[in-house]
C-alpha cells in the first residue's frame, strides 16, 4: 500500500513555513521524493526510536527504502526561511541530524526544545522565531533584497546573496519550480503538448528529461497517477528583482 500524506496549512506567516505534513509506514515500501527549492524539519518514530533531523534542499528527485511502522512529521519551510544555525546552502542534497535527548526534546541551536506534534507545529516555529533561530530571508518570496551598505549592489553580488540564503541558484529554482509545475498538469490531465507549450519548454524530449531528473516520473507515469510521494502543492518563487 503506497504511502497517504496528510497536510496542512498553518496559521502563522506564510513567510516561514509553508505546508505540515505527515504520513505512516504499514510495510517496508521505497519513496520517491521530488527535487525541492526548500528544506524540511522530519521527525520519525519507529518501534521507540526518536529521530529528529533538517533535509535540505535537492537537486534532482532521489528514491530511499521507508522501514515499516513508522510515524513521520514534517514541517516544509517557506522558500527564504533561514535557520540559523544551519543555513540551507549548507545542506543541498543532503540531511542534518539533530541530537535527541533521554525526554524526547530536540536540540537547536544549544538549546533543547520540545518535539512538536502535526497539531501544535505552530507554537514550535513561534519559539524557535521568539529565540531569533528562526528568520526569514526578503530573498524569498518578496522578490526584493534586503537593504544593504552599497547603494547599488551588482548582479553577481545577488545571485551570490541569493544562493547563500536558498543554497540555490536563480536558474535552478526557475527549473525545478518549472518541472514540479509540468508534473501538476499532467497530473490534472494536460496532455504534453499542452504541458510543453504554457511552460515554454522545447520539445517532448526535453520536457521529459526535466521530469526524469526533477520528479523521478515519466509523463505517462504522471498522468496514470503515479505521483512521487513528496510532490505536493509546489510554488514558484521570484528572483531578486522580479
Amino acid at each position: 500500500m503506497a504511502l497517504r500524506f496528510e497536510h496542512r496549512g498553518t496559521e502563522i506567516d506564510v513567510n516561514l513555513v509553508d505546508r505540515v505534513w505527515r504520513t505512516r509506514s504499514d510495510a517496508e515500501e521505497t519513496m520517491t521524493s521530488t527535487a525541492r527549492t526548500c528544506w524540511h524539519l522530519i521527525l520519525s518514530r519507529a518501534q521507540g526510536r526518536f529521530l529528529a533531523g533538517l533535509r535540505g534542499p535537492e537537486t534532482r528527485a532521489s528514491t530511499a527504502p521507508v522501514p515499516p511502522g513508522t510515524e513521520f512529521l514534517g514541517i516544509r519551510f517557506a522558500f527564504g526561511a533561514v535557520l540559523r544555525p544551519h543555513p540551507a546552502a549548507a545542506i543541498v542534497d543532503g540531511y542534518v541530524p539533530f541530537p535527541v535527548t533521554e525526554s524526547g526534546r530536540i536540540v537547536i541551536g544549544g538549546e533543547s526544545w520540545e518535539a512538536p506534534t502535526f497539531d501544535n507545529v505552530e507554537h514550535f516555529v513561534r519559539r524557535l522565531q521568539d529565540a531569533a533561530l528562526l528568520v526569514r530571508s526578503p530573498l524569498g518570496n518578496e522578490g526584493q533584497v534586503a537593504a544593504q551598505p552599497e547603494a547599488n549592489p551588482t548582479e553577481r553580488t545577488l545571485q551570490r546573496r541569493y544562493r547563500a540564503v536558498t543554497g540555490l541558484s536563480q536558474t535552478a529554482v526557475r527549473q525545478i519550480d518549472r518541472a514540479n509545475a509540468a508534473a501538476t498538469m499532467l497530473r490534472d490531465g494536460l496532455d504534453w503538448r499542452g504541458v510543453v507549450e504554457t511552460l515554454g519548454y522545447f520539445d517532448q524530449a526535453h520536457l521529459g528529461h526535466a521530469l526524469r531528473r526533477y520528479v523521478g516520473r515519466t509523463a505517462r507515469e504522471l498522468r496514470a497517477g503515479h505521483l512521487a510521494p513528496m510532490s505536493f502543492l509546489y510554488k514558484t518563487h521570484p528572483g531578486p528583482g522580479s
